[in-house]
């Protein structure tokens, strides 16, 4: 007869080997996450540019199988669990795929396109983001003392 160690390994390695091990430890991560949030201080609403980064963000972690993050990030965000249409997505960034770049996330194509251009000696020019209201970039943004 199998001991009880035994028998915990074997069931460990069964849930691995499905799959079901991950997703366990990360339902139970955003149920922590969950519990521990303060509901007396409300998230700010999730803003247009907020939804597109979490998207990005989102296809980039399910690309490279993170899924177990992606599932933690869809929970704490409010992000929808349906993922935004990529065409959607692309047309929102007013970006232009081709073949090659449709096989790969989003993010992975931005990345590239700055890494590789030579506007302005190879400076882009970033303006501000719209921000959700009552939120300021020194909230946003950790200080040096964080």
């Amino acid at each position: 007869m199998a001991t009880i160690t035994e028998l915990k390994c074997a069931v460990r390695e069964t849930l691995e080997s499905r799959g079901v091990l991950g997703q366990l430890k990360a339902r139970i991560r955003a149920e922590v996450f969950s519990a521990l949030d303060d509901q007396r201080e409300p998230r700010p609403p999730l803003s247009h540019e907020n939804l597109l980064i979490n998207e990005l963000i989102r296809e980039y972690l399910e690309f490279n199988k993170y899924r177990y993050t992606a599932s933690v990030l869809t929970a704490e965000s409010g992000q929808p669990e349906v993922p935004l249409d990529r065409q959607f997505l692309a047309n929102e960034l007013k970006v232009t795929e081709d073949a090659s770049s449709k096989s790969v996330p989003l993010l992975y194509g931005l990345v590239s396109h700055f890494v590789s251009s030579s506007d302005n000696g190879g400076k882009t020019f970033l303006r501000g983001a719209s921000l959700p209201v009552g939120t300021t970039a020194s909230s946003t943004v950790p200080g040096p003392d964080a």
